[in-house]
């Protein structure tokens, strides 16, 4: 196995895949996994019933969660594989919720000062691997895991946050990056396709040209 402390985060919409590659990249790699807090999160089920209410409580939780996970994952000596990166809660989630009038611009103003303050004493990944799935995939995949509190959630809505995703992933530049399509690849079921993500994610990391790509 390489050695050297390696930093990876998983990012994508809901329903991409996220947790099942952490959990890939660990099992493989035996690295420490970092999922996002979901079964004990006290604000999501309360988000989905009525976004507007609880939005700017929902964002914020996260943020001060993955602020937290990240600062450990610093202090940790060994590699780390991260289901959902903290900008996505900024670029991609509280700015969708303002854009839909869903969190006043007062308090997404205080949500973006405090992201960029957190932010600032962060290290980015070593690599950021983006799942990119559309939204038949994304709903399917809601739909086999069988969340209660995920069954509200709006096509639209979804649609919406792929917009941002695509935006905010090809304007991503804090570091090394890896695009895989979740449409075309079951790297859940299918051993082929579960080695070929491990082999690109490897390529990328260990790899002569990293940063290709």
């Amino acid at each position: 196995m390489k050695q050297g402390k390696k930093y990876v985060a998983i990012a994508g919409n809901i329903g991409a895949g996220k947790s099942s590659l952490t959990g890939l990249l660990s099992d493989y790699f035996k690295w420490e996994s970092f999922f996002e807090r979901v079964d004990d999160n006290p604000y999501l089920a309360d988000f989905y019933e009525d976004m507007r209410r609880w939005s700017f409580n929902l964002q914020v939780f996260f943020l001060s969660s993955r602020f937290s996970h990240q600062r450990r994952i610093e202090a940790l000596p060994h590699s780390v594989v991260q289901d959902r990166s903290i900008y996505e809660d900024a670029e991609i989630f509280a700015r969708n919720l303002h854009e839909m009038g869903l969190m006043t611009a007062r308090d997404y103003e205080n949500y973006r000062d405090l992201y960029l303050l957190m932010t600032s004493y962060l290290k980015p990944p070593d690599l950021l691997v983006y799942l990119r799935a559309s939204v038949p995939t994304l709903v399917r995949h809601i739909q086999a895991r069988g969340r209660e509190f995920e069954s509200s959630i709006r096509i639209e809505y979804l649609e919406r946050l792929e917009t941002h995703y695509e935006s905010w992933i090809r304007n991503y530049d804090l570091g090394p990056k890896l695009i895989i399509e979740a449409d075309a690849i079951d790297f859940v079921n299918v051993d082929s396709d579960r080695m070929t993500v491990i082999s690109q994610v490897e390529s990328r990391l260990y790899g002569l040209f990293p940063e290709a790509g």
